[in-house]
This record gives C-alpha cells, structure tokens and sequence, in this order.
C-alpha cells in the first residue's frame, strides 16, 4: 500500500493536485500560424476558442471585401476570379452579409 504525506493532502483527506498549480506548468508562448505569441496576438478572441478557428477569421474578412466590390459594381464572375472562389461561394458571402451573420 503507498502512502502520502499529510503535507500533500487536504484537511479533508484528499490529495493535493500539484498539477494543478500554475507555477507546477512548463507553458511555452508559442503561438500559432497567425501569431508568433498568444501573449501579442492582435485577436481579440483565440482562433482555438472561436467556433470555426482560422477559417472563419478569414472568411470574414474575406466576406466584407466581397460585399464592398459588390457594392462598388463589380460583377459575380469577376469576384469568383478575384478571390478565387467559386461562384456560390460569392452568392454564400453576399448571402451571409445580407443576413448579418
């Protein structure tokens, strides 16, 4: 039978997490592909938390560029070959802005 200390155990008996305990990590800032460090990244949300991650960062800011040519006059074909999308995926974007999703 192994025993542990009473040190690490709580009053009530149970065992102590040590790791638990922030400074029992070894956290590395690393970073991801769209930032070199968590600390500095300029998202206001982690892509890893956002439903979606990287992509959908992407594809809003992609969306609101095609909403603005769409605006300026620019036809759908011309859009598709300037974002290189395809054509429903033009009618997808103008679709979501429309929504305001």
């Amino acid at each position: 039978m192994v025993t542990v200390a009473t040190a690490e155990r709580h009053s009530n008996g149970r065992k102590i997490r040590s790791d638990a305990l922030p400074e029992h990590l070894d956290y590395r800032d690393s970073g991801c592909e769209l930032s070199p460090s968590c600390l500095r990244c300029p998202l206001v949300r982690c892509r890893y938390d956002e439903p979606g991650g990287a992509r959908k960062l992407h594809q809003l800011s992609r969306d609101a560029a095609v909403q603005v040519r769409r605006q300026e006059g620019v036809g759908i074909d011309a859009l598709a070959a300037e974002f290189d999308i395809s054509r429903r995926s033009v009618f997808r974007s103008l679709a979501r802005g429309r929504s305001g999703s």
